[in-house]
C-alpha cells in the first residue's frame, strides 16, 4: 500500500490533485485507515496511469471516469487506443516542431501548412522527418545553408524546380533508360552539395514524396507536365536498386 504522499510522488501529480480525484470519484484509495489516511494499491496506481494518459491526450475528468468505469471496460483495448493517440500527438508535435526548423532556415514559401490539419499529420509528419528531422542529414543540411540569403535559397530551390522541367521532357521514356538514370544521379549530386549527403535510402525517401501527393506532387507535375512526380520516384527506384 502506498500513502497519498508516495502516490503522488511516484506519478509526479500533487496530492491536492489526488485529494480532487477522490472527491469526485474518479480515483478513490483501496483502504481509509482509522485515522484518516488514504492508502493505495497497485490497481489505483495502474488506474492513475490511465488517467494521466488520458489527460494527457485531452480528456475531460467526467469523460475519463465514464471510460473506466463503463460495464464493458477492457483495458487492453482501452491501452491500445492511448498508444495509437499518443503516437499521432507525437508525430503531430514532431511536424509542428519542423516546421518551426524549415521556417527558421528557409521561410515559408516552400512550407505545407496543411501540416496543421491533425487529420493529415502522419503523411506531413514523415515528409517533415525526412526533410528536416534530427538526423545527420539535417545537422549537414543546417551547416550547408546556414550562410545563405534569402535570395540565394530562392535560387537554389528554384534550381530544384528545374530538374524536374527537364524530367518531364523524359516522360516518353522508360525509367531504367540511361538518360532519366542520369538525371537521377545528377539529382542525387545537387542534392548532396547543396543541402546534406543524399544517401540511396533518402533518395527513394524523396521519391516517395515527389509521388505522395499534396502540394509537393502538384508543384512537380506543374514544372514537368502530368505524372512527373510518379515518374521520379520511378526512375529513382530503378537507379537505388542497381
Amino acid at each position: 500500500m502506498m500513502t497519498v504522499n508516495q502516490l503522488a510522488k511516484k506519478c509526479g501529480v500533487s496530492v491536492r490533485t489526488l485529494h480532487h480525484y477522490d472527491a469526485i470519484g474518479l480515483l478513490k484509495p483501496a483502504q481509509v485507515t482509522e485515522a484518516g489516511y488514504r492508502l493505495y494499491d497497485e490497481a489505483a496506481l495502474e488506474r492513475l496511469y490511465l488517467i494521466l494518459l488520458f489527460r494527457e491526450l485531452g480528456f475531460r475528468l467526467k469523460d475519463i471516469r465514464g471510460i473506466l468505469d463503463a460495464p464493458d471496460f477492457d483495458r487492453n483495448r482501452v491501452l491500445d487506443r492511448q498508444i495509437q493517440l499518443l503516437e499521432r500527438k507525437q508525430r503531430h508535435l514532431e511536424y509542428i516542431t519542423n516546421m518551426a526548423r524549415g521556417i527558421r532556415l528557409m521561410g515559408v514559401k516552400h512550407l505545407e501548412f496543411e501540416g496543421f490539419d491533425v487529420n493529415k499529420i502522419d503523411d506531413y509528419a514523415e515528409q517533415a522527418k525526412t526533410l528536416y528531422g534530427k538526423t545527420d542529414a539535417y545537422r549537414e543540411f543546417e551547416e550547408k545553408t546556414k550562410g545563405r540569403t534569402q535570395e540565394q535559397s530562392d535560387a537554389v530551390n528554384g534550381q530544384v524546380m528545374d530538374f524536374f522541367v527537364r524530367l518531364g521532357a523524359l516522360k516518353g521514356q522508360a525509367p531504367e533508360n540511361d538518360a532519366v538514370q542520369a538525371w537521377v544521379k545528377e539529382l542525387q549530386t545537387f542534392f548532396t552539395e547543396n543541402f546534406y549527403t543524399c544517401t540511396p535510402e533518402i533518395l527513394m525517401s524523396l521519391g516517395q514524396m515527389y509521388a505522395g501527393g499534396g502540394a509537393m506532387t502538384e508543384n512537380i507535375d506543374a514544372a514537368g507536365g502530368e505524372g512527373t512526380g510518379a515518374f521520379a520516384r520511378d526512375a529513382i527506384v530503378c537507379y537505388c536498386r542497381k
